[in-house]
Formats: C-alpha cells, structure tokens, sequence
C-alpha cells in the first residue's frame, strides 16, 4: 500500500533516480562477494619487456652541429683559451674527487648540496679577484640570468648594452624592470638616455637602477669601455652588473679580467659575474662583490638555491686550473700575444670581415657579400665543413633568431688559445679564404 502511495506521489524523475540508487548498491553488494582477478602475477612479470627509451634503430635526418673533434685537428671553436681542459694534473685531481665524494653532490647548496671543495673554491676565488667575498653556481647560463633578478624588480630600470649575451637576456626578462639597450660600447648613447631618463624623474632616489654589460662581449668579441661606463654610473647613481665570463683567466698582469686590465678598482663594480666554462675549462659559474652583495645572492639567486650544486669533481678541477693560474700568469700572456696575432692576419682576409678587439681571444668573422641571413647562414656552415675536413674545426655562432634581442649577424666564431703557432694562425687565414673560392657564395651553393 505504501509502495503504490509512493507511486501515485512521486514524480518520474525521483523515480528513476531511485531505481539508479537500488541498482547501484545491489551492484556493490554482490561485487563485495566477489573474488578478485589478479591482474599482476609474478609470472607476468617476468614476461613483462618495456618498451625502449630511444629507438636506435631509428636514423637522425640532421647531423650534429660538431662531432667529436679528432686529436690531430686544430680546433679554434672552442673556447678553452688557457688549453686546461686536458691538463693531466687538473684531470688527477678531478678523478681522486670523483673517488672521494662521488659523481653529485646530492642537493643545492642552501640544502645538503654543500661540500668542502665549494667552500675552498669560493675562498681562492674571492682572493684571486681580491674580492670580499663570491658564491658558486652549477651552470654558468644560469649565474648571470638568475643574479639579475636577484636584484633588480618589477619598478626598477636598466639601461643594458644591444649586444649582451642570451643568457643576460633572460635575466633582464626575468627580472620584469623596465629595461633600455643601448647602442653597443656607445657611451655617447648611454650618456644621452641616462640624461633623458634623468629629465624625465625615471632616475630617481625611490627607484633603483642598474647597468648591465660584459667585459668581452661574447656576440661581438669587442671589449666594454669600461672607464667610460663607471663614470656615467657613478653620475647618475646606478649600480653596476659586470659580466666578466671571456675576461678573467684572460686579460690583466695576473688574469684576473678587465678591472685589472684597464686599472678600475674593483669596488666600483656593484657585482662581477663570471664563467668557470671557459679559461676554468670545467662547469658552472660565479658571482663576485661585498660580502652584502655576495650573501643576497644565496638567498635570492633562483640558481643558486634551487638547483643541484656543481659537482666536487668539477668545483675541484677549477680550483686546480686556478692554482695553474696563480703559478703560471705566463699562460696569459701567451694566449694575449696570441690573440693580437690572430687579430692582424685576420685583417688580410680576402672574402671576409671580422670584428674583435686586439685582445680578444673570440673573434667573429663575416661574409662581405649581401645575402640574407639564411642564406649567409648556410654559406657559412659550407664554409665550415670544408675547413673541418682540412683539419681545422670552427663553428658558426649559434642564436635563437626569434628570441634574442638585436639578433647579431650570421659569423664563424673563432677563439684563439695560448697553445697556436704562427703556422695555426696563418692556415686559419689561408682556409679560410680557400673554403670561399671552394664552396663558398661565389658557387651559387646555399644551405
């Protein structure tokens, strides 16, 4: 009677919804009871085979950009400049390393990624550039790119040269400051927008400012007037990002970078940031100051804090490199007589220009003919192949086109080391000029 009440009341929707519900829970109910199918058994797995990470059967279309690079070729694409990378005693000392504390260092820094050897590189560090005081990165991408916003914010204003390097770039977007290129080592430029953003209340006490540039720039291979550069900073209050990655191991009595060179004292420098990838030749990078400056950095820097440590294998190999340096300064004058060689036989080229100041160990070299970008691209990887095969290993400089700001023109990079001879120098030049009349523009050949 109750049952047919309901019936007579109920909607059709309630009724559905409650037969939804019995069928429902019957279900449950009867499945409770039920015994289980195991779907895993030790049987299937062992007849269980994954499926490959990579297909090695499968074929890449595009070769690498540069393969292994064979013992008995002359390799001017890299950019060991001191010729450290297959120093024996630095290699020894990177082994035993490796046996003492093992391949990682297990955390970043401000975790449990904190070694020894890191301490002591730090220490040598900061008294080889006669600092206060400079901290560690892993990467030397990421020093520079995460120093910048380390400091600079959303509000503040940067006024940065046209030409720095990918990796400051992305420090500068990071940051999310208002930020002003100007045009590259033109501190006439500078000095007019600095007055112009003086005159317009941009530059005031309430906002901070900054001035970012490299010692060597790594686009252009053209050094910062940096005397210049300190004086306009110093005018207009603004602190200064110096990236001295191709200067320090290179340049100056002692190596220690373009301060020294030029005889700036280093603390009209706000920050030094550095590379251990190049006259170091091991991994990661550094930041150089006041103990202030230096300890934001480890509570700021995204690299430092958040990534892995560098490894003690690698942190001991620069700390070996540097005492080569310390005992040995000859190798940088070595590699400095080099580079101004290499500069004047470069100037005889026949095809081409370059550009690169005199001690400059990266020198970028260009087609005088007027192509496109991507044809000029594809005429010089031409170029490059065949000088390979002749024994001389280059590289056409690399750029993320659509990225990067004022995307420089296509070039051959080259890097001088202490290690050339008059004979290295003279064939680079004479290749070069062969490579052209062989596979170069002249042929109509593109990429």
């Amino acid at each position: 009677m109750i049952i047919m009440d309901i019936f007579d009341t109920a909607s059709w929707w309630t009724l559905v919804i409650a037969l939804q519900v019995v069928v429902g829970s019957a279900y449950l109910w009867m499945k409770r009871f039920k015994k289980p199918e195991l779907l895993l058994t030790k049987e299937k797995l062992l007849e269980w085979k994954p499926l490959p990470l990579v297909d090695y059967n499968s074929t890449v279309d595009d070769p690498p950009v540069m393969g292994k690079i064979d013992e008995n070729v002359l390799n001017v694409g890299a950019t060991s400049f001191l010729c450290l990378d297959k120093e024996q005693s630095i290699m020894d000392h990177a082994v035993n390393s490796l046996h003492k504390y093992g391949v990682g260092s297990c955390g970043p820094r401000g975790f449990y990624g904190t070694i020894d050897v890191h301490l002591e590189l730090e220490e040598r560090l900061a008294k080889f550039l006669q600092v206060e005081e400079t901290c560690v990165y892993s990467y030397g991408f990421s020093t520079v790119s995460s120093a910048i916003p380390a400091y600079a914010k959303k509000g503040d204003i940067i006024f940065a040269d046209e030409k720095v390097w990918f990796a400051i770039q992305k420090g500068l977007e990071a940051a999310r400051s208002t930020v002003k290129f100007f045009k590259h080592n033109d501190m006439d430029d500078l000095e007019r927008q600095l007055q112009e953003a003086a005159d317009k209340k941009q530059l005031n006490p309430k906002r901070r400012a900054f001035l970012v540039a490299e010692g060597i720039y790594l686009n252009t291979g053209e050094m910062c007037p940096l005397r210049r550069l300190v004086e306009l900073a110093r005018r207009f209050k603004l602190r200064i990002i110096l990236d001295e990655s191709l200067t320090i191991g290179v340049i100056g009595k002692h190596g220690r970078g373009l301060t020294e060179y030029l005889n700036v004292p280093r603390d009209e420098i706000d920050l030094i940031v550095g590379s251990l990838e190049h006259s170091f030749a091991t991994i990661g990078g550094f930041c150089a100051g006041t103990h202030f400056i230096v300890e934001h950095q480890r509570l700021s820097g995204l690299g430092y804090c958040f990534s892995a440590s560098l490894p003690p294998m690698l942190t001991q190999a620069a700390i070996s490199a540097l005492d080569i340096m310390e005992k040995q300064p000859h190798i940088m004058t070595e590699l400095d007589d080099n580079s101004r060689k290499l500069n004047k036989v470069l100037s005889s080229l026949k095809y081409f220009t370059f550009r690169g100041s005199e001690v400059s160990p990266i020198k970028h070299i260009y087609l005088k003919d007027n192509l496109t970008n991507d044809v000029k691209t594809g005429h010089l990887k031409n170029i490059v192949n065949y000088c390979h095969k002749k024994g001389v290993a280059m590289t056409v400089a690399a750029y993320l086109r659509d990225i990067e700001v004022n995307c420089p023109d296509p070039s051959i990079r080259i890097a001088s080391s202490r290690k050339l001879n008059d004979e290295n120098i003279t064939l680079i030049c004479t290749l070069l000029d062969e490579a052209y009349e062989k596979v170069g523009p002249k042929l109509g050949l593109s990429s």
